[in-house]
């Protein structure tokens, strides 16, 4: 499963994420600030429909709302 997380650094919601992955001890999570990386800002744009943060791409499809993306990873923990 390709895991994804687009954000960027001040957001509060992608914060609370960012620090569930930590403390789930994560490493398939690939991170991307929208604000330092315009190719990550165009993808989620493009491939998730709106520029809503933060968003979870599962296998290039768009998961938003930081509760959703928790549990989302609660329930999917790393192999």
């Amino acid at each position: 499963m390709k895991l994804e997380l687009f954000g960027f650094e001040t957001c509060p919601f992608c914060k609370v994420v960012r620090a569930e992955i930590a403390a789930q001890g994560r490493t398939d999570v690939t991170e991307y600030d929208i604000y330092k990386d315009d190719e990550a800002y165009n993808r989620l744009i493009t491939v998730g429909g709106k520029e809503q943060c933060p968003c979870l791409f599962v296998d290039d499809k768009p998961l938003y709302e930081s509760a959703e993306i928790i549990r989302f990873l609660k329930e999917h923990p790393q192999a």
